[in-house]
């Protein structure tokens, strides 16, 4: 029954696979000749176990060997085609093939799915490339440096005193902050001028709320009349801080999210409600996306791994002198400009069983807190009167609801 499993499964990929290069016209192979590199390929694996190797390698170098023939015979007829895209998924296929013949059907699927998307979706990948400017492969070479060349050479160990600064675990971190706001900024980027102030600012939460708070502050300087939709912007992108909160302890601490969930979503839910409020009587004004920079920078990556260790230190160093008291004056001073680097430092202590849940929570309540004080100074010195008032008044509601939750949630 798994022999037969095996070559159904096959067939499916191949006519997959097939069905796509059929459709854009492969005279190289198509819809039979996809199916049937992929059967050739679980064939190779039903033989005996010693065999099962040479006889693979030798279907590989047989299937190489007709895809060579068929070019040679295209390059006679004068329709030479200097792509490979078709003949290297024909020798893909052929290894899906010998992966489902040994029953490795989820590889076998996923590989199969990817390589019919990234075949079909040609058009908007090369012109997703085509319209990149040098700094935009800049920052995709930054991010690869950063994930993929510097945190795999640093070593995980545990250094100082406290026991908290390991090098590894302290970039990892930064790979985790970079990736969040790398991926909001390719969506900002991609969505261009379709970017409205709801999306502006659920985006500009992720990338940066305090970079989209100065933008819009600056903006209305010059345009006071946009203030109440610059307002709602800023708002959008301080409640999104909270989710984005959420998702930073559900990855590092998901214990501590058990926990942390309901004050925090209550947080979250409070500013919704805000948001929703003061869009009503500001839907049909129009707003001017903010100026964000690339987040895939190696220089604000290793300021902000600077930062989160220092923040690491001495939320350990002072929960060591003198107890829990003294981390919410750590977080209200950290939260003024950043609230990544205690969030996280927060949910390390938490692992480590050097807070408790409750304190946790109350820790990162208090510096989104001060980072809504901050951003409502900010917009104080850069933005309009009327721009403040609004602030005044929806981060004044947010933080008496804050205040409430510290207060009152057991």
């Amino acid at each position: 029954m798994e022999t037969y499993l095996a070559l159904a499964t096959s067939l499916g990929l191949g006519l997959l696979v097939g069905l796509q290069r059929e459709w854009k016209v492969s005279e190289i192979a198509g819809i039979r000749t996809f199916p049937l590199i992929t059967i050739f390929g679980t064939l190779c694996t039903m033989v005996g176990d010693e065999q099962r190797g040479w006889m693979c390698a030798s279907g590989l170098l047989a299937t190489t060997g007709l895809l060579m023939m068929a070019n040679v015979a295209k390059f006679r007829a004068g329709q030479f085609d200097a792509g490979m895209t078709t003949e290297i998924a024909a020798l893909l296929m052929f290894a899906v093939g010998c992966a489902s013949g040994i029953g490795r059907n989820g590889p076998a699927i996923v590989t199969a799915g990817v390589a019919a998307v990234l075949l079909h979706w040609k058009r908007p990948l090369h012109g997703f490339v085509g319209a990149m400017t040098d700094k935009d492969l800049r920052s995709v070479m930054n991010l690869a440096l950063i994930g993929l060349v510097i945190l795999p050479v640093l070593p995980d160990q545990t250094y100082g005193p406290y026991g908290v600064l390991n090098p590894y675990d302290i970039w990892r971190m930064v790979v985790l902050i970079v990736g969040i706001s790398m991926i909001a900024y390719v969506a900002y980027k991609l969505l261009g001028a379709k970017v409205g102030a709801i999306l502006g600012g659920v985006l500009g939460g992720l990338i940066s709320s305090t970079a989209t708070t100065v933008s819009y502050a600056r903006q209305t300087k010059d345009a006071p009349e946009i203030s109440g939709m610059a307002a709602l912007v800023i708002l959008i992108a301080s409640a999104i801080v909270n989710f984005r909160v959420l998702v930073e302890i559900g990855i590092v601490a998901p214990e501590l999210l058990n926990v942390a969930a309901y004050p925090i979503s209550a947080m979250l839910i409070l500013m919704a409600i805000e948001c929703l409020v003061l869009y009503v009587p500001l839907r049909q004004m129009e707003s001017q996306p903010a100026d964000h920079d690339n987040p895939a920078q190696l220089k604000p990556a290793i300021v902000f791994g600077v930062l989160y260790a220092l923040v690491l230190f001495l939320v350990a160093a002072a929960k060591e002198m003198f107890g829990d008291s003294a981390l919410y004056w750590v977080a209200g001073i950290s939260g003024l400009t950043d609230m990544d680097a205690i969030t996280l430092s927060t949910a390390k202590m938490f692992n480590d069983n050097r807070v408790d849940a409750g304190t946790a929570w109350r820790v990162i309540l208090v510096a989104t807190l001060s980072n809504l004080f901050f951003k409502a100074t900010a917009v104080a010195f850069l933005g309009s009167r009327k721009l403040l008032a609004y602030i005044i008044v929806t981060f004044g509601i947010a933080a008496l609801g804050g205040g409430l939750l510290l207060a009152l949630w057991p």
